[in-house]
């Protein structure tokens, strides 16, 4: 299992409590929903509602970080290795269905929101989470390349306007949105992804001044 799925994981241990927290202002749930999480990572989102839902299906293309979390599961919970982008359901199987910090590491996220929309039901609910860049288009590029040298998995930071788009071109409803600035420790962050040589270098120079990430709650109705 890589170090990187352990270091995923131990930070997700660190975070569960106030996620779990989190999550009970967000999600009204009445304990028979089955939900879905896409882009798990080592199952951070999927932990966090399983004590809440009857079932959740938690998928990941990393084979690594689903190794980890499977290992980790409760027992209401399914780890399977699946692409966001292409998933392996029926059109309205999710009750409730989220994906938590992962557009930014798709290539397509408007074909991840698509598919999202399309498993879950119709007056389902859809939670996304996710850094936003700034609107400023060669601010955001910069902090692309920092997000890129950091963690090469990286596509595209998008901003608030592109994530507003991708959730009107599949008829979603925003219900609840929230902003949240998220300081981080610029050292602890880059050795968070196993950020060293070059890349270590390259991200130390473009964040010169620290580093704050922004990051967006999108609550959605289908």
């Amino acid at each position: 299992m890589s170090e990187n799925a352990e270091r995923r994981a131990a930070l997700q241990r660190e975070r569960a409590a106030a996620l779990a927290e989190r999550l009970d202002h967000w999600l009204q749930l009445g304990g028979d929903e089955r939900a879905l999480d896409v882009g798990t990572g080592a199952g951070a989102f999927a932990f966090a509602i399983a004590p809440r839902v009857r079932e959740v299906v938690a998928v990941e293309l990393d084979e690594s970080l689903a190794a980890r979390a499977r290992a980790d599961a409760p027992p209401n919970v399914e780890v399977i290795v699946a692409d966001g982008e292409n998933l392996p359901f029926e059109r309205a199987s999710f009750d409730v269905a989220g994906t938590f910090r992962t557009l930014h590491h798709t290539q397509r996220p408007e074909l991840l929101v698509a598919e999202l929309t399309r498993v879950t039901r119709p007056g389902g609910t859809i939670l996304v989470v996710d850094q936003i860049a700034p609107a400023d288009p060669l601010v955001g590029l910069d902090l692309t390349r920092f997000e890129h040298a950091r963690d090469p998995s990286t596509t595209r930071i998008l901003a608030d306007a592109d994530l507003r788009g991708l959730f009107d071109s599949n008829g979603l409803t925003l219900l609840r949105e929230e902003v949240l600035d998220e300081p981080r420790d610029l050292d602890a962050y880059l050795d968070l992804a196993g950020c060293e040589g070059e890349e270590r270098a390259l991200a130390r120079n473009l964040a010169k001044s620290g580093y704050d990430a922004v990051v967006g709650w999108f609550l959605l109705s289908r």
